[in-house]
């Protein structure tokens, strides 16, 4: 169990949760700030999981910003060494689907709006989950994503979509570039200068983290923003 002190002194402690289902157990971190406006599920990429350092990143920033999250396995330790299922979409956006319907009948979180935040392959499944079932999901938000891995269901998308795309990033900008113009929805691309697919370089991750929060407040409901202090610069396509 983690735990961490907000800019305003709560401390946000990170619940292990196990979403579970004719006989599947999927492991995740829940964390809820006092008077969340909302709540993101992190879908990871491939090989990754609820200890991806990027996304635990970047859901500290976002429960600092009085957003929600959870951190989940979306695949079991058997699953995630079989390379089919890693880039099984279709299978990943069931799990994406599993965890919100597990979320709208747990008692701390049902009633909350939810986001998605999708990395790498994980914003494909975000995505298409979005298109399946939007009841509920307000935001999604795909870091270095994979979007066209979803091409079927883009156009089916309804949820307001940010995609974000490391600047050095060249292949995967391209892919973005083409899913963006196939989503119909509120729709923005980002583009940060500098940054590789991972966002390693210094400062890079930070502009990822307050790009999203800005994104999901926006769209969990109807509040003033202030911006936290970080400089970030949009370049939208």
């Amino acid at each position: 169990m983690m735990s961490m002190m907000d800019d305003k002194g709560y401390q946000i402690v990170d619940q292990p949760i196990t979403v579970k289902r004719e006989g599947l157990a999927l492991d995740g971190l829940l964390g809820i700030p006092p008077t969340a406006v909302g709540l993101v599920v992190f879908a990871h990429g491939s090989g990754s999981g609820r200890f991806s350092p990027r996304n635990n990143f970047v859901a500290r920033h976002l429960q600092q910003g009085m957003v929600a999250t959870l951190l989940i396995d979306l695949l079991t330790p058997d699953e995630a060494d079989d390379r089919r299922k890693v880039f099984d979409i279709d299978l990943l956006a069931d799990r994406v689907l599993l965890a919100k319907a597990w979320l709208e009948q747990d008692t701390r979180t049902k009633g909350l709006g939810i986001g998605y935040f999708g990395a790498s392959t994980g914003a494909g499944a975000a995505l298409q989950a979005a298109a399946r079932d939007p009841s509920s999901v307000r935001a999604v938000v795909s870091r270095g994503g994979r979007p066209d891995l979803a091409e079927p269901y883009l156009p089916s998308v309804t949820t307001p979509a940010l995609l974000i795309v490391g600047g050095d990033d060249e292949p995967v900008i391209e892919m973005n570039r083409a899913a963006y113009r196939l989503l119909a929805c509120p729709k923005r691309l980002v583009i940060v200068p500098g940054a590789s697919h991972l966002f390693e370089e210094p400062g890079t991750l930070e502009e990822v983290a307050e790009h999203a929060l800005i994104w999901f407040r926006q769209h969990f409901r109807p509040v003033q923003y202030e911006n936290t202090g970080a400089q970030t610069k949009e370049r939208l396509r």
